[in-house]
């Protein structure tokens, strides 16, 4: 299976436990309350039609990932792939449990069921075998959909992240007038700015930026609040929140109180530091940056009227039980982007217009390359999940360079 596709369905089931993951489940009780509420509502799925799954099912998710991380999401390719299957009483029984425990479920959602959870391949056992077999047991029963409803607002620190960007001062670096960005998080709990940062670029890779440098100072929140822009629904950022053990809540269209925190900060930001810089004050993007982490320390550390007399700084870092951190050796490669690419007959990778040789084993292979925002660290990911670091292409050194051959088959005639 496609490496895009398992991260598609391993993010897919992410999203079903992530509520009982991070304690964002609204409605209490326990956790089979949660997988039980969880399977009575239908869910998107990678070919576009909606899925429901079982409580079982949902919980063997969730137990996985407990132990294994995102990886254990990720479906397991199948080792009798290929060979011929029959319907036999294994398979009937479980398409009888769907049939009761999902009345409204039609037969081809079922037997598309059979193959995301592995049961058949999809030239075992055909949708009219699985459909005349389905119209024997059905019986008809109706089913409440209820409404997905999470909050988004938080009584204790770490619970919800809002980030956002916004247009900033326009300043002169070696004689071109360029145009600042500010992507800012703020915690919604304490009003502390937890990550910022000025640069020339809004996009997703800058955002990824800043939101390391927050993981690693002031630990992993459960929820990142965003919206639909591009820069914040985006694959990437999707993978990031699912490895660190959080989730993203994306505002809905016209919902102006969605991140109503942050927006109403960047205003505060416009009518105190902006207003009081002018381009003339900053000779390069580092200037502006040192200027802006000056005033963010003044706002963090200032009492904050809807904070009881009490400034940013002091309510966040007053819940320490509240801070879940990641191993620092960790962070750098959690918060590597990921793709995957083909592998030329030659060893060679095409990763954001420039070449990469990697070991002669990978060739003509598709591989899953990690690298860092900036390209500075780039990386082939073995099958055993070893990442193994690449380089440029170097034509000449290898032009001199002493070739290694592998021998397959053959036997020791020593």
């Amino acid at each position: 299976m496609d490496k895009n596709i398992k991260n598609e369905i391993a993010l897919l089931k992410y999203s079903v436990i992530v509520p009982l993951i991070n304690d964002t489940y609204d409605e209490g009780g326990s956790k089979q309350d949660f997988f039980r509420a969880a399977a009575s509502h239908e869910y998107p799925w990678i070919d576009g039609t909606k899925r429901s799954f079982s409580p079982a099912t949902i919980e063997r998710w969730y137990y996985s990932y407990k132990k294994n991380g995102f990886a254990a999401l990720y479906p397991e390719d199948r080792s009798d792939q290929g060979e011929s299957r029959k319907l036999d009483d294994e398979l009937k029984q479980v398409i009888a449990n769907y049939v009761t425990s999902f009345p409204r479920m039609s037969a081809t959602a079922i037997h598309s069921r059979l193959i995301a959870e592995g049961f058949i391949c999809k030239s075992d056992v055909s949708d009219t075998t699985v459909r005349r077999y389905v119209k024997t047991i059905r019986s008809a029963t109706s089913v409440t959909v209820v409404r997905d409803m999470r909050r988004y607002e938080r009584s204790h620190i770490n619970e919800v992240w809002c980030g956002d960007s916004s247009v900033s001062i326009y300043i002169r670096e070696n004689g071109v007038k360029r145009r600042v960005y500010v992507i800012a998080l703020i915690d919604d709990a304490s009003r502390m700015i937890v990550g910022i940062n000025a640069f020339f670029s809004d996009n997703y890779e800058n955002l990824l930026s800043v939101m390391k440098s927050a993981v690693s100072r002031h630990g992993v929140p459960k929820v990142w609040n965003f919206d639909n822009g591009s820069n914040y629904k985006n694959h990437q950022i999707e993978l990031l929140s699912a490895r660190i053990g959080s989730c993203i809540n994306y505002c809905k269209p016209y919902t102006p109180t969605a991140k109503a925190k942050i927006e109403r900060w960047f205003r505060t930001m416009k009518d105190q530091w902006s207003a009081e810089v002018t381009p003339s004050d900053f000779k390069s993007l580092e200037d502006v940056r040192s200027s802006l982490f000056k005033y963010v320390n003044l706002y963090n550390n200032s009492v904050h009227s809807s904070l009881d007399g009490t400034s940013p700084h002091d309510r966040f870092f007053s819940e320490p039980e509240c801070i879940r951190w990641l191993n620092p050796d960790d962070i750098d490669t959690l918060f590597l982007l990921e793709d995957t690419r083909r592998v030329t007959a030659d060893s060679v990778i095409k990763l954001n217009n420039a070449e990469y040789e990697t070991d002669s084993r990978f060739s003509g292979s598709k591989v899953t390359v990690r690298y860092s925002p900036d390209m500075s660290c780039v990386f082939v990911e073995d099958t055993d999940g070893t990442l193994i670091p690449v380089r440029l292409l170097n034509k000449k050194e290898n032009a001199v360079a002493k070739r290694q051959e592998h021998i397959f088959g053959g036997a020791d005639n020593g």
